[in-house]
């Protein structure tokens, strides 16, 4: 038993499910890579064995029907015909090349002119209980009750692109934490550019001249009806982002329990932002 981009192909609706993109997303993934794959190719030693998956196309296959259905690489090779050693080494191979060329790339010179309002985000990604007990109380979410990964995104609020894209942190870091880290700051401070975001940016106002956060209220000071407006209108022009989320964690990789022990899932996260930014028209580089 096999399965190959080519008996795929004929079934659109089919390979959409399995691999999360259409034939034009997969066709516009393969032209992208193809050059540097082969590069790579020509580049080994002429003695070594051909590769059993020996398409370009179906090692693209191979690698996003994993993203999509997130079965374990023994399941995989049974499907490709090969062994899981060999889904191992294509992997190590391939995902390197994919993340250079579909990457969300940090835009640290964000102007009005190309943006007006960015909505920011945080969201979590279930991972194994470390059996370390200080890596268990690092990456213990007290929301979610259980261990996982963080990492923030940025999206333009006008066209949906993912502008920007944190590294992974651990479970119990605030999400202001992250947002006020040198490595997740592309936010500009022009006063024009509108920055919107949830409850737990709390002190983003003190950073951001032009941002919106939601009313909080407590036991002495319930919310007047003007502020449950105002958060009711922040919350239906959030919800944006929050499809963003939806979109990414149709691939299971990021929805179920992530099993690598938090290995390559920055590089991955990033891939599938990527194939998000496609799905909406952006056209990769």
């Amino acid at each position: 038993m096999s399965i190959s981009y080519k008996k795929l192909a004929k079934s659109p609706v089919i390979l959409r499910k399995l691999t999360g993109v259409t034939i034009k997303e997969f066709q516009e993934i393969l032209t992208l890579i193809a050059k540097e794959w082969q590069k790579l190719q020509e580049n080994k030693i002429r003695n070594t064995k051909p590769h059993k998956i020996k398409t370009t196309e179906d090692k693209l296959l191979c690698l996003l029907v994993y993203y999509k259905c997130y079965i374990s690489h023994v399941f995989l090779g049974f499907l490709f015909n090969v062994n899981d050693s060999t889904i191992t080494r294509l992997f190590q191979k391939l995902e390197p090349i994919l993340a250079r060329k579909i990457h969300i790339k940090k835009d640290r010179n964000l102007t009005p002119d190309k943006i007006l309002e960015l909505i920011v985000d945080v969201t979590e990604i279930n991972i194994q209980r470390p059996k370390n007990k200080k890596k268990q109380k690092e990456n213990y979410s007290g929301k979610k009750k259980r261990h996982t990964k963080k990492l923030e995104i940025i999206i333009d609020k006008k066209t949906k692109e993912i502008v920007g894209i944190s590294k992974i942190f651990q479970g119990k870091t605030h999400d202001f934490t992250i947002r006020k880290n040198k490595d997740s700051d592309i936010l500009p401070i022009f006063s024009n550019i509108k920055i919107l975001a949830d409850s737990g940016y709390q002190g983003l106002q003190k950073l951001y001249k032009n941002c919106q956060i939601p009313h909080k209220k407590s036991k002495k000071k319930p919310l007047t009806k003007e502020q449950k407006l105002e958060n009711k209108s922040l919350s239906s022009q959030r919800i944006l982002i929050e499809n963003i989320f939806c979109f990414m964690k149709r691939f299971k990789i990021l929805s179920e329990k992530y099993r690598n022990f938090g290995k390559k899932l920055g590089l991955r996260t990033n891939i599938i932002a990527g194939i998000i930014n496609l799905k909406h028209g952006f056209h990769l580089s």
